[in-house]
Order: structure tokens, then C-alpha cells, then sequence
């Protein structure tokens, strides 16, 4: 049991118990999670225009420039694949398979419209006060904000939640200026036509693969090192071998070196320059090589606020930086996950600890273990063409923490049912199991198939309890499945045998 975390005081005289700075999915959650325990609770949201001048509504990345937009266009691309193969399944079509950018453009945006007034209602209706303007600390306890016609004035609280995520960087080349970032894609009025992608990370990848499958323009990706650096590369290999397979073009080892805009008429396109001395000519340049946190307009420094100068991002130990009545949640928090789900337990989490204050007799209770955000085996997903899966260590990771001869890992190269009319490449996707030696526990598992996502949440609740190599081996599978594939895994790397599957 470990006591408070700071020394609250519920008598203070601020205008607000709390302040959550940011209304991201984390910010939401923890500012409803706070006011149904008992707190003030204010949300402060003001979204800066991205350098194209593109901006949205209440709900932060996720929901307006992230997550949301990028699944939706992910499935349509997915919907013009099975168009394409329904012919193999006997359905009849004159091969003019066109997909209208405009109209799913449209369609997406009126969906995420919908979720920025339905967050406006929940705050409302769960009596959270929501605060449209820009703040920065000009004391310990004090904001200066300003609405967007630069109207001032200062608001106070006794705590402050930080939760405001990052924005994406553009190139850091002559003419960087010209591309566009994931802030600005998913409300692009045109195609993006053929399209150069800086970047090699989920969001680049992913990006690439539904704008190549819904057929808008030839797309290059330019590749520094490797193709999504920290995911097990036995996965990765399946992920870039079905994207070279549908057209996407990856030049790896080179970077941009020159963005040259040319007008032809009322036409803009982009002359990209790369590092080995080759170029060619885009529609569109997509820069999605990182992201920075979004705290330079804070004033973080002036409280003392302990910073990582690199990326901009919060050192805080269990959302708790070393100013005790300031905390940071999400991906502004250094050394931690940057996805939405993350985000949103860390909220919950830290707001039922902050509770544990709201005693009547003001006597100081006990925070439990389980009451901290465990940023352990958490499962995520790319949802690239094919998608990938995974939860705990990587081949990789697991070598370096256990050492080669300590782990077993166990994959399969396999074709899913609904592949084997469609004459792909033969065994295009994989999944693996890595244990330890000693007991067989299971530290990671990852997968390369349809449904990735919908596969691997399931099992990373089992590996939260503690899962082992037996107790799959000993679980009857669903057949035909995609998923029966993780508990009949039996071939090991070690053995020399071949993993690829035949058969059903």
C-alpha cells in the first residue's frame, strides 16, 4: 500500500479542484472520472491550426486526426481489396472498381463531427466545465487563458492534469514546408494523388497502405533505417512484403534532401529530392516521422517542471511530475506508450487516486498497487494492409532481456481460409509465440493477418494474468479461424524445421 501523493487540501479557495489541460481521449477521461468522484473539474481544449491551416473539433488525435479517420480509411481500402477478389468467390463485376476520395472524405468528417458535439454533451451532462481557449501557467496555480479572439483571463485550481499530447513534425529539409502531416490528411478536399510518405513508423506505414489500396496514386515511402523500428521484425517482414506485393513502393536507407514545389496551371505538385541523389515528382508529400508533445507554449519552465529537451515531452513517475499538484497523462508523458487506450486508463486511474483525498473526516487513506497504470503488456495493433498484432516482448527484446538461450519461440507461416482463392503469395502471414525456457511463461505473442487487432486483445488479457505455452497448447482451438493458429503453434525456431503451414 502506498500513502497520497500530494497534500490536498479540499478547503484551497481555487476556482477549480482540478484543471485538465488538454481534451484528448485522456483529458476526457479523467476529467469525467474526477467530477463523478467529487471534484471541480475543468477541461481546457484549443486546438492551434497545423502549419496548413488544418484544425477540428473537441476529442484531441485520436478521435479527429488519429485513430478514428485512419481505421475508417483502412476499412475502405480493405472493402476495394474484397471488391477485387470477389470475383475468385463468384461475383460478377465489370472490373471498374472506383473509389470517390471525396465522398469517403466527407462521410469520415461528418462521423467525427458527430463524436465532437457527443463529447461536448457528455461534459455537459456529467457537469464538467469546458473551457475553449489556450492556457499557460503563470503560477503554481494559476492559468492565463485566451480564446480565439485573444480575449484574457486567468482561472485557478488546486491540481492540474497535463494532457496534451503532440503534433507531428514536418521535414527538416529545405522546402519542408510544403508537406502535410496526419493533422492535415484525412481532411484533404482532393485525392492525394501519387503520394511520397516520409517515415517509416505505424502511422506512415498505415497511411501508405490505405491511400495505395484506395487507388488514388502511386505511393513511395522513404525509409531511413527500417520499417517500423521496435515491432518484432519476423512480423514487420510479413507487414512490407504484402505492401511491396500491392504496389507501395519502399526505398529503404534514404531521407529527403529537397521539397521543390512546382505549378503547372492551377496545379501544384512537388519535385522530392533524396539523400542518394535520385528525385522524383509528387502530388502530395506526407511527412509522419514523429510527433512532439505540445508543451512549448506552457510555461513549464517557470514552475521547475523536469523535461525531456529532446522531444518536449513530461518526466513523471506514476503521472506524477516532481511538482506534486501538477500530473501528465498520455503522450505527453516521457517513456511511456503513445496510444489512446494508454491514455484513457492513465486518466481513470489517476483521478480515482486523486479521490482517495475525499474523505469527510480528511483522514489520509491508502492507494493500492493496482490503482497505478501498468504499462506492461499492453496490446496494440498497425493496421497497415495486412495488420499487425502484438502484445509483450519481441524476439528481439526478449533476447536482450532473457538471453537467446533462455527463450523458445513458436511460429507458423500460414495462408487464411479466405486467402486460398485469391492466388496471394502462399503462407503471407505469421504468428508467434515467444516463452521462456525454464517454465514456458509467455512474454510476447504476435501475429501478421486480417483482423489483427480483433485477434490480439483477447490474448492480452491472459497474458496479464499470467499465461503458459500450456495452457494454449491445451485450449481447442475455433476452425477455421485465424486466431486457432496461436494455440496450435508447435514448431520452435531452434529445431530447423520448417514453419510454413500446409493443409487447413
Amino acid at each position: 500500500e502506498i500513502k497520497n501523493i500530494d497534500d490536498y487540501n479540499p478547503n484551497h479557495g481555487f476556482d477549480y479542484d482540478i484543471i485538465v489541460i488538454g481534451g484528448g481521449s485522456g483529458g476526457l477521461s479523467a476529467s469525467k472520472e474526477a467530477q463523478k468522484l467529487g471534484f471541480r473539474v475543468a477541461v481546457l481544449d484549443f486546438v492551434k491550426p497545423s502549419p496548413q491551416g488544418s484544425t477540428w473539433g473537441l476529442g484531441g488525435t485520436c478521435v479527429n486526426v488519429g485513430c478514428i479517420p485512419k481505421k475508417l480509411m483502412h476499412h475502405a481500402a480493405l472493402l476495394g481489396e474484397h471488391a477485387h477478389h470477389a470475383t475468385e468467390f463468384g461475383w460478377k463485376n465489370d472490373g471498374n472498381i472506383v473509389h470517390d476520395w471525396e465522398t469517403l472524405k466527407d462521410n469520415v468528417q461528418d462521423h467525427i463531427k458527430g463524436l465532437n458535439f457527443g463529447y461536448k454533451v457528455q461534459l455537459r451532462d456529467e457537469g464538467v466545465t469546458y473551457i475553449n481557449k489556450l492556457g499557460k501557467f503563470i503560477g503554481p496555480n494559476q492559468l492565463e487563458v485566451v480564446d480565439k479572439k485573444g480575449r484574457t483571463d486567468v482561472i485557478s485550481a488546486a491540481r492540474f492534469i497535463i494532457a496534451v499530447g503532440g503534433r507531428p513534425v514536418l521535414p527538416d529539409c529545405p522546402g519542408g514546408e510544403h508537406a502535410i502531416t496526419s493533422d492535415d490528411l484525412f481532411m484533404l478536399k482532393k485525392s492525394p494523388g501519387k503520394t511520397c510518405v516520409i517515415g517509416a513508423g505505424y502511422v506512415a506505414l498505415e497511411c501508405a497502405g490505405f491511400i495505395t489500396n484506395l487507388k488514388q496514386g502511386d505511393v513511395t515511402v522513404l525509409v531511413r533505417s527500417k520499417p517500423l523500428r521496435g515491432f518484432d521484425r519476423d512480423i514487420v517482414d510479413k507487414v512490407v512484403d504484402t505492401m511491396k506485393s500491392q504496389g507501395t513502393n519502399l526505398i529503404i536507407g534514404v531521407t529527403p534532401t529537397n521539397i521543390e514545389k512546382i505549378t503547372n496551371g492551377d496545379k501544384d505538385q512537388f519535385k522530392v529530392t533524396y539523400s542518394n541523389g535520385e528525385s522524383d515528382i509528387f502530388d502530395t508529400v506526407l511527412c509522419a516521422t514523429g510527433r512532439k508533445a505540445d508543451t512549448d507554449k506552457l510555461n513549464l519552465e517557470s514552475l521547475g517542471i523536469e523535461m525531456n529537451n529532446k522531444n518536449g515531452k513530461i518526466i513523471a513517475t506514476n503521472e506524477q511530475t516532481n511538482v506534486p499538484h501538477i500530473y501528465a497523462i498520455g503522450d505527453v508523458v516521457d517513456n511511456t506508450p503513445e496510444l489512446t487506450p494508454v491514455a484513457i486508463m492513465a486518466g481513470k486511474l489517476l483521478a480515482k487516486r486523486l479521490s482517495s483525498n475525499l474523505n469527510k473526516d480528511n483522514v489520509t487513506t491508502t492507494i493500492n498497487a493496482h490503482d497505478y497504470m501498468n504499462y506492461n503488456t499492453i496490446a496494440t495493433t498497425v493496421f497497415t494492409p495486412l495488420e499487425l498484432g502484438t502484445v509483450g516482448l519481441t524476439e528481439e527484446q526478449a533476447i536482450e532481456k532473457y538471453g537467446e538461450e533462455n527463450i523458445e519461440v513458436y511460429l507458423s507461416h500460414f495462408t487464411p481460409l479466405e486467402h486460398t482463392l485469391l492466388h496471394l503469395d502462399e503462407n503471407n502471414c505469421i504468428a508467434k509465440i515467444i516463452v521462456t525456457k525454464a517454465d514456458n511463461n509467455v512474454i510476447g505473442m504476435h501475429i501478421a493477418s486480417p483482423n489483427a487487432g480483433e485477434i490480439i486483445q483477447g490474448y492480452s488479457v491472459a497474458m496479464r494474468k499470467g499465461l503458459n505455452y500450456n495452457d494454449l497448447q491445451n485450449t481447442v482451438g475455433i476452425h477455421p479461424t485465424v486466431t486457432e493458429e496461436l494455440v496450435t503453434l508447435t514448431i520452435t525456431k531452434s529445431s530447423g524445421k520448417d514453419a510454413n503451414k500446409s493443409g487447413c
